[in-house]
């Protein structure tokens, strides 16, 4: 039997079914790129990130405070996990970091950063504490103030050139010339030495306020020299204006010791932040999650390791001497970013894509449809013309040939319509009920006929004569 189209049946229904498995894995293709495309996106989004820090020394308060953030964002599965690199204190650690061996440093603002280097968190504030013996040596006049060390020898704790370029600023804003003082510097682990040497005149440490070496080189030169007595750095307001790297800051009372009181009194001075920096090329959603990770867990952490709770945020003013990091700063501003509008140009994007791929699946489907839609007329065109034939058909069995023929082209409509080959039914169903009465009226007029006997069309006999 003929395919409305003129083919065998089975060629059309093989084409149908090509055209159904080419769409279905076009749509199949498609659904899988957009889905990866969408995991992709919840995936970098949601993926834990490890960053290395440089910290040192090894032991020092420094390494032990980042091991602590460590462990906790360890622990709560955070979004941003710290790596520690140890190296042997704040300058090794600026150098891992300008060598690109650690994402984020330990440092001092006051050493020598490269020039991307911006803050995400100051762990505390260096303050300067310098003193000397209250009876100075025989045939030496007491020293009293910053002015009197001018042709002495000081003793600087740390063997970071930064304490020495400090105390040269200080010196100078103090009206003493800095080559007019010797120093020499001494390791955190010499502090005993030190305060044995008959030949220094005075000492200075750069370190928190609580600082365990600051306090016991206090406590090492008061045995061996007597009471110290603690020199204000009056110029410190003068020196923060000049060198916005610095802070003017007050030692508090007894904040050394309470018995004795040292110092007895308030003492002005200068500081320098000790802090966490990174790269500007560091991704800000990045940063801001580990700026917030950083102050979501310092209250718990202080509560086994007080100096957590010295974290504060960093100056976010764009005239900031160190400027703060966008993504620091888009926490701290609570200017941060959600989700949603992050992504918003991706997600409209997303929208585009779809409306477009949509569009483009309908434009493919109509095309694997073209050879269907061509048959879909045809079917309908021989249908039409079955109405002809159902009309002139001569035995009751061509009226059944007919009628079977017709249950198969509308069979294969039906399917075309499914597919949307064919949109519109009415007319293929007024070619069908034109048939149907065909086949009626005809198969009602051989019946009456009676068996074996074909109706003669009126038409065809001769006139009546009058």
């Amino acid at each position: 039997m003929a395919s409305p189209d003129g083919s065998g049946s089975e060629s059309f229904r093989t084409r149908r079914r090509r055209n159904r498995a080419r769409f279905a894995l076009a749509a199949v293709l498609t659904f899988i790129l957009v889905a990866v495309g969408v995991l992709a996106l919840v995936f970098y989004e949601l993926r834990p990130v490890s960053l290395k820090i440089a910290v040192g020394p090894g032991g020092g308060d420094d390494l032990k405070l980042v091991q602590a953030l460590a462990q906790s964002f360890a622990r709560d599965r955070a979004a941003v996990r710290l790596v520690p690199l140890v190296t042997g204190g704040a300058t090794p650690s600026i150098e891992a970091f300008r060598d690109h061996k650690a994402d984020l440093a330990v440092t001092r603002a006051d050493l020598d950063l490269p020039a991307d280097a911006q803050a995400v968190a100051v762990l505390r504030k260096n303050v300067v504490v310098l003193w000397a013996p209250s009876s100075a040596g025989k045939g030496k006049k007491s020293i009293k103030t910053i002015t009197d060390l001018a042709g002495r020898r000081v003793g600087v704790i740390g063997r970071t050139p930064a304490n020495v370029k400090l105390f040269d600023i200080i010196l100078a804003e103090s009206g003493v010339a800095p080559d007019k003082v010797q120093k020499e510097q001494f390791a955190t682990g010499q502090l005993a030495e030190m305060a044995r040497d008959p030949s220094l005149d005075a000492f200075l440490a750069v370190g928190p306020l609580d600082s365990k070496i600051t306090g016991e080189a206090i406590a090492a030169t008061a045995k061996a020299r007597g009471e110290p007595r603690f020199l204000p750095v009056d110029v410190g307001d003068a020196i923060a204006k000049k060198y916005p790297i610095y802070d003017s800051e007050e030692i508090p009372g007894s904040i050394f010791s309470t018995q004795p009181a040292r110092p007895e009194d308030k003492v002005d001075t200068v500081s320098v932040n000790h802090l966490i920096v990174a790269r500007q090329s560091l991704s800000s959603v990045t940063v801001t999650k580990l700026t917030r990770q950083i102050f979501a867990a310092r209250q718990q952490i202080a509560r086994e390791m007080p100096l957590a709770g010295k974290i504060e945020a960093p100056d976010t003013e764009k005239d900031a001497a160190l400027p703060a990091h966008r993504g620091a700063a888009a926490f701290i501003d609570g200017t941060d970013r959600t989700f949603m509008e992050r992504n918003s140009d991706y997600i409209w994007g997303l929208v585009l894509l779809l409306s477009g791929l949509g569009s483009a699946g309908a434009w493919f489907r109509s095309y694997l449809t073209r050879d269907e839609r061509e048959a879909g007329a045809k079917m309908r065109d021989r249908a039409l013309a079955m109405v002809a034939k159902a009309r002139k058909a001569e035995t009751l069995e061509a009226l059944d040939a007919l009628q079977h023929e017709i249950d198969k082209i509308l069979r294969d409509t039906l399917d075309c319509y499914d597919d949307g080959a064919i949109e519109d039914l009415e007319p293929f169903s007024l070619v069908l009920e034109q048939f149907h009465h065909a086949v009626m009226d005809r198969r009602a007029a051989l019946s009456a006929s009676g068996p074996g006997l074909i109706p003669v069309d009126p038409a065809t006999l001769p006139a009546a004569h009058a």
